[in-house]
């Protein structure tokens, strides 16, 4: 293990079932829906990526607190939902205007004609103009569910509630999305 890895990790990181060489193909495997998932919750590009490492350093550091109850992919998604909750709750971020995720839709790739650009733009804006509308629990559960494609289980474990809860409150929030969609146009 290199001296980077041993001076951040916990002293229980020893006894975990991840090792800090597995946290490598975590990222790899999970950073682009870490990202998103930061993007659609906190509406900026920048904000995003800063919460995706983020997320990873602090999964570095806890290491040791991973008890393989649930898979490693619920684990990041609680670190990275926490630290988004934190982020927003900023007062910086309860403050200041902050652009939209213009970046991240400038970004799409260069073969795609200036309209098709133009219309994928306007559909994200449209899209988090609805989703930041919406309260957050609903905003949550939408980017869990629908974006991130996880189960009314694995859904509900992460934020405390039964799967039945989930389900009900998927759809009203669909319901409120659809609604606050349509006026957007």
């Amino acid at each position: 293990m290199n001296q980077a890895c041993a001076e951040t990790q916990s002293p229980a990181a020893a006894e975990s079932p991840l090792l800090p060489a597995d946290l490598s193909a975590l990222y790899a495997e999970h950073s682009r829906a870490i990202y998103y998932l930061a993007l659609r919750f906190l509406g900026d590009a920048q904000k995003a990526e800063d919460a995706t490492h983020d997320v990873f350093l602090k999964a570095l550091r806890h290491l040791g607190q991973f008890r393989a109850e649930a898979s490693a992919r619920t684990w990041l998604y609680r670190i990275a939902i926490n630290h988004c909750k934190n982020v927003r709750a900023a007062w910086h971020d309860r403050h200041v205007q902050t652009s939209s995720d213009t970046e991240f839709f400038e970004r799409l790739p260069g073969g795609e004609s200036p309209l098709r650009i133009l219309e994928t733009k306007e559909l994200g804006g449209r899209i988090q103009q609805a989703l930041d509308g919406l309260p957050a629990e609903y905003r949550l559960l939408l980017l869990l569910v629908s974006d991130q494609e996880l189960s009314y289980e694995e859904a509900g474990a992460l934020t405390g509630q039964s799967a039945d809860a989930v389900r009900g409150k998927l759809f009203r929030a669909r319901k409120a999305f659809t609604a606050l969609f349509a006026k957007t146009e």
